[in-house]
């Protein structure tokens, strides 16, 4: 289990090591490390997910929240993609996000807001390999769901960025 303490409220996750045992060992490496330590959920789209674990908050900013000073972290190696492990890309499920390179998971992740069936595993090739879903949330449902209806923009070269800052401002491993 792992709690993400946001300033939305926390999230309570679910992780599956059983069925994504190298993606859930990466991510609790970086939620043990402090990695996620006030970090930005910089990509909100309703309906669609919420994403965060990739950029910095920067403090003292007021006007634009953090977002002009928005930096990418520097994540460990890429993981192998788990994602043909039978879990799906249901409503509140967490799954690693990548670039168009199957195995190129770092630290993002990203909380489905429906059930997202184009981002599930059916082939193992670049179009196909889908999104590896390691946990679901299992409490905090209405953090996620306010989250996903804050008001975004396009900013400094991302799309769908919080007009407002979303801070992950922790993530600890509880029993």
């Amino acid at each position: 289990m792992v709690k993400l303490h946001t300033n939305y409220g926390i999230i309570t996750l679910e992780l599956d090591a059983e069925k994504a045992p190298a993606t859930v060992k990466n991510f609790l490496e970086y939620v043990n490390s402090g990695f996620y330590y006030k970090t930005l959920f910089h990509r909100v789209i309703d309906g669609f997910v919420i994403q965060g674990g990739g950029y910095n908050y920067s403090l003292g900013t007021v006007s634009m929240s953090s977002i002009a000073k928005m930096a990418p972290k520097s994540p460990n190696a890429p993981i192998k993609n788990e994602a043909a492990n039978g879990l799906k890309n249901d409503k509140y499920t967490i799954a690693m996000a990548r670039s168009s390179a199957p195995h190129s998971a770092t630290s993002q992740f990203f909380i489905n807001l429906k059930d997202n069936d184009s981002l599930n595993y059916t082939v193992a090739d670049k179009q196909g390999y889908g999104y590896c879903v390691f946990g679901k949330v299992v409490a905090g449902t209405e953090v996620v769901d306010a989250i996903s209806k804050v008001q975004t923009g396009n900013r400094y070269g991302l799309e769908n960025v919080p007009l407002e800052d979303v801070v992950l401002k922790k993530a600890e491993e509880v029993q």
